[in-house]
């Protein structure tokens, strides 16, 4: 089997291309295109669930509530509910959750940089995909 990359396993490293792999299994939380979005909306500090819900245009109820039970358990936001009534819940980044700010920053900075050819691309894409195929 030839690869782009070397196998690391035999010299006991990581293999990101192996399911169980330990840093894959952490990679799979920015696969959820919410975590980033949720991450960067705690940025500033705590914030309730419905002013998150507000600010991230688009996300359902649901998937807000499954994307911030997901960081909890993942250890990146601490979830603190005050006893009043009725409850008071904040959200916020603990030290391992801002420790990975910088690198959404440089993600969102690409992104912001390279969208205009994303779409353009894409566009291209599209246009290409509705001719007929022509043989080689």
């Amino acid at each position: 089997m030839d690869t782009t990359f070397p196998d690391l396993r035999q010299y006991g490293g990581a293999d990101a291309f192996l399911q169980a792999c330990k840093p894959r299994t952490v990679l799979d939380i920015f696969t959820n295109k919410w975590t980033g979005l949720v991450l960067g909306a705690l940025l500033d500090g705590p914030r309730r669930f419905n002013e998150l819900r507000r600010m991230l245009d688009g996300i359902t109820q649901k998937m807000l509530s499954q994307t911030l039970r997901t960081l909890e358990r993942d250890g990146l936001i601490v979830r603190t509910v005050y006893p009043t009534i009725p409850p008071r819940v904040d959200y916020e980044l603990n030290e391992l959750g801002r420790s990975v700010v910088g690198v959404l920053r440089s993600i969102g900075e690409w992104a912001g940089e390279h969208a205009d050819e994303v779409i353009a691309a894409r566009q291209a894409y599209d246009e290409r995909a509705k001719e007929p195929v022509k043989p080689v």
